[in-house]
C-alpha cells in the first residue's frame, strides 16, 4: 500500500488538468472521477508513471494556488523524452530552469505548467 499520495487542489480545472497529464505522460491513466452536483470534481485519482495522485476542485475560493516550493520530480532515461516533456509541460506555462546539465544531471529542467503545478525533469549522469 502506498503511504503518501500527492494531492492537487484546483479551482475548476481538475478534470482538464488530469486529462492533460494522463495524455502527456506515458504509462499514465485516469482512475476514478466523482463529480459535485455543479459538475466540478469532488474526488479524483490518476496515475503518472505508476505514481498515484489525487485531485479535487475546491468548493471555495482560496487565496493560494500552487507554488514551485513543492514540485513533482520525474526521472528520465532518454534526453529526447525529457525535452519532449519540457516542451509539453511549459506550453502556456513557465520555464523556471531551462534544460541544462548540472553537476549530477546530464539534463535537468524545471517548469511550471499551465495549471501552476511545478515539475522537475531529470536525467542522471551515467
Amino acid at each position: 500500500m502506498q503511504k503518501v499520495t500527492p494531492f492537487l487542489l484546483f479551482e475548476g480545472k481538475a478534470e482538464e488538468a488530469i486529462r492533460f497529464y494522463t495524455s502527456t505522460f506515458k504509462d499514465s491513466e485516469v482512475g476514478n472521477i466523482l463529480y459535485q452536483e455543479n459538475g466540478m470534481v469532488l474526488y479524483a485519482t490518476f496515475t503518472i508513471k505508476g505514481q498515484k495522485l489525487m485531485a479535487i476542485d475546491s468548493m471555495i475560493e482560496h487565496g493560494f494556488t500552487f507554488t514551485p516550493a513543492l514540485s513533482l520530480f520525474i526521472e528520465y532515461d532518454s534526453g529526447e523524452e525529457l525535452e519532449e516533456m519540457h516542451h509539453k509541460l511549459s506550453d502556456n506555462g513557465k520555464v523556471l530552469m531551462p534544460i541544462a546539465d548540472t553537476p549530477i544531471s546530464e539534463k535537468f529542467s524545471w517548469v511550471e505548467d499551465r495549471y501552476g503545478v511545478s515539475w522537475q525533469l531529470n536525467m542522471m549522469k551515467k
